[in-house]
């Protein structure tokens, strides 16, 4: 029997919302010009230490709160999420068919900060979901919910690419969403994994994570009556089994998604153009990446993290770092990593340090988060 040939799946429009910006091109803008939207806090609402994160400012949230005003009561998170989809959809030109489009929701924590409430309905992420959808106008189809820690992004854009790929939907709303809360602060400085500065991925004095804010939206089609920017082809995932928070030491399992995802994309490691890396500036986080790289081939590959811009938006980060590989690719210009200065993982990369113009096809995006989860994706220019 011949085997089936697959539908392309595309990205037709992008958002992200966060310090740097309330649209794609400010983020990009930002970043070639190594704009840091992490910055440092002395704020007891959130800690009674300073901290360095990445977080709305009030004019921001301003801005947000009026652009994302609905019949409906819509919670901070809520209103981040809806208001970044709001912008992506008014970028197309033709209407998405509700009946033909899925909404996935990437979140970590959603609606953490009402958890002491018991019986508040809004601490569901399901609610959540549906409530976004409802209010953006697309009712028809039940939302879906992907939390699976820092990998949720990816996640979501893969999974998303499988259902549009199977022919269910021909188009895919994904929207990746976390807020700063004292919780998540609290929660990150008990694992003593906050750097005291901005953080510094890859590099020798790296000592932790900067949390940010942020919501990021991509919509993906088969549908041909639309542009496209970049087209997502394969992505994987795998487990360490290694630890609830501390992952792999020898980078193995991310490996088996990385080697997963080429073998999907029917591509060797040669043609990958550059690696968009989960990055956290954490010391076991950057080490496994930097051998599961190694192990797949990726010696003399461009890689970057976006980190040290955004910071870690959990649940966002895996859709805003895809977003940004879409803009790589639109420009055909290497993303530059801000905080590397000495080489501090004990193999050898290729971090990129500069805004630097290139041929870029294929890009692999990987992730990795708390119970040794891993997942890839693999974009393409259109």
């Amino acid at each position: 029997m011949a085997e089936q040939v697959r539908k392309s799946v595309y990205a037709i429009a992008t958002n992200i919302t966060s310090a740097l910006g309330l649209d794609t091109h400010a983020h990009w803008q930002a970043i070639m010009s190594g704009t840091r939207g992490v910055k440092e806090y002395s704020d007891e609402a959130f800690s009674k230490l300073p901290f360095w994160a990445s977080k709305l400012d009030v004019a921001q949230w301003q801005y947000i709160q009026e652009r994302s005003k609905t019949g409906q009561s819509l919670t901070p998170f809520e209103q981040l999420a809806m208001f970044s989809t709001k912008q992506a959809l008014e970028q197309l030109d033709e209407p998405l068919n509700p009946n033909e489009t899925i909404v996935l929701l990437s979140t970590t924590k959603g609606n953490v900060e009402l958890l002491d409430r018991i019986d508040d309905e809004r601490v569901s992420l399901a609610h959540s979901a549906g409530v976004i959808s409802n209010a953006l106008g697309f009712d028809n189809v039940k939302p879906q919910v992907i939390s699976h820690a820092c990998v949720s992004g990816v996640l979501a854009s893969v999974y998303a690419m499988r259902l549009l790929q199977s022919g269910r939907y021909k188009n895919a709303i994904v929207i990746g969403c976390d807020r700063l809360t004292k919780f998540v602060l609290s929660g990150f400085q008990s694992f003593h994994a906050i750097d005291k500065q901005a953080c510094r991925p890859f590099d020798a004095a790296r000592s932790g994570i900067n949390l940010g804010e942020a919501a990021a939206t991509v919509i993906l089609s088969t549908d041909d009556l639309h542009i496209p920017l970049a087209k997502i082809i394969a992505g994987s995932s795998s487990n360490d089994a290694n630890h609830i928070s501390g992952p792999s030491r020898t980078g193995e399992e991310l490996g088996l998604a990385i080697h997963a995802a080429l073998n999907e994309a029917k591509l060797d490691a040669s043609k990958i153009d550059m690696i968009s890396a989960h990055g956290t500036a954490t010391k076991y986080n950057d080490e496994m990446e930097a051998r599961a790289f190694d192990l797949c081939g990726f010696a003399t590959t461009p890689v970057h993290s976006t980190k040290g811009y955004t910071g870690h938006t959990l649940g966002a980060a895996g859709v805003l770092e895809s977003v940004l590989v879409i803009e790589s690719i639109q420009h055909q210009e290497l993303i530059p990593t801000i905080g590397y200065e000495e080489h501090g993982v004990p193999v050898s990369i290729s971090i990129t340090t500069a805004a630097t113009p290139a041929e870029i096809n294929y890009v692999l995006k990987t992730a990795s988060g708390f119970g040794g989860s891993n997942a890839t994706a693999i974009w393409a220019k259109a």
